[in-house]
């Protein structure tokens, strides 16, 4: 990929960007995660971006991003936003603390199934960042905090006599380590179903957290 330029630096830095602007970085964003899906990330050259952009240069994405990376850490934070509206909804719509653990367990994998271009993305370019690099960093501080908030629902589904005396830590890990390895099989057995596979966990999940009656 091209390296960025001053211009692309000097525009960003020194107004805020047009409707049109806006637009056109979320158009280069989308087809960067579309071809990062499809070829890796260390395939993903701006040309190829380019064309699937419909862009006429790639001048146009380093007019737009400050090189490479900078690029790379929006996908990271585009994907984790289509995360975000995708799942949130899903498990506001319930209330108790064990229905809201489901809808995020069968969420996650759903996702997959719906924006399987955007995880296998968000997978290749985690893979290939530095453990320093900004996108990196804000990416492990981002699931710490989501892994907080969820341990804190577990300790009140706990008081609340829905869940059984566990560590909620230990359980929370667990439940995102289950996930990620369906994940993982997804990018290397295109025919798992991943909502089959959710189900599965959301119920093997119940019962290792359900309180006995």
């Amino acid at each position: 990929m091209q390296a960025g330029n001053s211009t692309g630096k000097q525009r960003g830095a020194g107004r805020a960007r047009s409707f049109t602007e806006t637009g056109r970085r979320a158009q280069i964003v989308a087809a960067a995660i579309d071809v990062i899906a499809e070829v890796g990330y260390q395939r993903a050259s701006f040309a190829k971006i380019a064309e699937r952009a419909g862009l006429s240069s790639t001048g146009m994405i380093s007019y737009h991003f400050d090189g490479r990376d900078d690029l790379m850490r929006e996908v990271v934070a585009e994907a984790m936003r289509v995360a975000d509206s995708y799942l949130r909804p899903r498990i506001e719509a319930h209330e108790s603390y064990a229905a809201r653990l489901r809808a995020s367990i069968e969420g996650n994998l759903d996702l997959l199934v719906d924006h399987p271009n955007h995880l296998a993305a968000i997978a290749e370019v985690l893979g290939n960042l530095r453990g320093g690099d900004p996108g990196m960093v804000a990416f492990t501080e981002g699931m710490e905090a989501i892994l907080t908030f969820q341990v804190e629902q577990i300790h009140k589904g706990q008081a609340a006599g829905e869940f059984c005396d566990f560590d909620p830590w230990v359980m929370m890990r667990a439940i995102r380590a289950a996930i990620d390895d369906v994940v993982r099989r997804a990018r290397d057995e295109p025919g798992l179903d991943a909502h089959a596979a959710g189900h599965e966990l959301a119920n093997l999940f119940d019962r290792a957290t359900r309180k006995s009656t």
